[in-house]
């Protein structure tokens, strides 16, 4: 992991549109099945959209039917941070960017795939960049 990021919230509005403002900064959650991620099956990496972290890879994403784009395993554990999300009164995991701290989603104990976690993930809080399985990998292991 890299260093920690520190801006104030005047400069997360300058470098954020204002709907990753909105998710990233307020924890607000877009409108299921409207994300331009949802649907992406494209091989590559996906990076918190706030200070680009890498936190899933496109091997571990699935169809949850939830609306949001779904993974089953992080890259690695030290790239996000869980909390416990009491609002809306519900118990619920939140999953937080361990580098700048950035509202990604939430995790669930309810996925058919090999960990059984979900990764409910607002698709306005994912950046992605292209590339084959191998380059992950060797990516990865550096």
């Amino acid at each position: 992991m890299k260093q920690k990021i520190n801006r104030s919230e005047e400069e997360w509005k300058k470098l954020l549109t204002p709907e990753q403002y909105a998710i990233l900064r307020e924890k607000k959650t877009e409108i299921p099945f409207t994300g331009e991620l949802l649907r992406n099956d494209t091989l590559g990496v996906y990076s918190c959209a706030a200070c680009g972290q890498e936190i899933f890879s496109s091997k571990n994403k699935f169809d949850s039917s939830s609306g949001w784009p779904s993974f089953y395993e992080m890259i690695s554990s030290d790239r996000v941070e869980l909390v416990l999300d009491d609002s809306y009164f519900m118990k619920r995991i939140e999953i937080q960017c361990s580098r700048c701290g950035s509202h990604l989603g939430h995790v669930f104990d309810d996925s058919p795939q090999p960990t059984g976690k979900r990764y409910c993930i607002n698709s306005a809080s994912l950046g992605f960049t292209e590339g084959s399985e191998k380059e992950e990998e060797e990516k990865n292991d550096q």
